[in-house]
Parts: structure tokens; sequence; C-alpha cells
């Protein structure tokens, strides 16, 4: 679990930070998951396909507006 310090009314930028630093350790996208539930393998299977698809086609316009 993340810590965060939290420094005389900021609250809200602790928070902030918070889930700043969960999503780049990926600790959110996991608590979500166990939020759905169960999934079958299949649909687990398809999720990441379609993750990795837009991965790729967001490295691809990144790469192609730096050139």
């Amino acid at each position: 679990m993340e810590r965060v310090v939290v420094r005389k009314d900021g609250l809200d930028s602790a928070l902030r930070m918070m889930k700043q630093r969960g999503i780049k350790n990926g600790s959110l996208k996991k608590v979500r998951e166990r939020q759905e539930g169960y999934l079958k393998p299949g649909v687990k299977r398809r999720i990441r396909k379609e993750e990795a698809r837009k991965n790729s086609r967001k490295k691809e316009r990144r790469e192609r507006s730096y050139n």
C-alpha cells in the first residue's frame, strides 16, 4: 500500500498524489479487477488482447508525432 504524507489542509493534494501513484504501479487496476469478480479465462484473454492493441496504437501515434 502506498503511503502519502498529509500536510496542513493538503488532503486533496494527498489524495491526488495517492491516485497517481496507484495508477503508476498498477495497484488501482488490480483493485478494480477484484471488484468486478471472477472472469472466465477467455474473457481475461480478450481484455488483455484489446489492451495490447490500444497500447500498440498509442505507441505508434507517439512515434509518428516525434518523427
